[in-house]
């Protein structure tokens, strides 16, 4: 059975055992997190979420993804020259329950 959530602005297919990334979440390393936005579940389509439904997970590591640069250049102009780099931060959760 799979499911289907909403967190961080993202749908993402859950199914139990399954180790997911998401948007950075405010909880600690080793505690349970719930997901109570659920699309789809058990053959069911919410409108737009299903009643009832939920998904837990147990936060396992707060992380920052790989490193990215930007550069922002203009062409003839020589004082405008930027450069930034950015890390988006995430938290892994491994998927313990789907309860429909």
């Amino acid at each position: 059975m799979y499911a289907i959530i909403e967190t961080g602005g993202k749908q993402i297919r859950v199914e139990k055992d399954a180790v997911i990334f998401v948007e950075k979440l405010e909880a600690n390393e080793g505690d349970t997190v719930t997901f109570d936005k659920v699309l789809y579940a058990d053959g069911k389509f919410g409108k737009p979420f299903v009643e009832g439904a939920k998904v837990t997970g147990v936060v396992e590591k707060q992380g920052k993804g790989k490193k990215i640069t930007i550069v922002k250049y203009k062409a003839k102009k020589s004082s405008t020259r930027r450069k930034q780099g950015h890390r988006q931060p995430y938290t892994r959760v491994k998927i313990e329950a789907i309860e429909a």
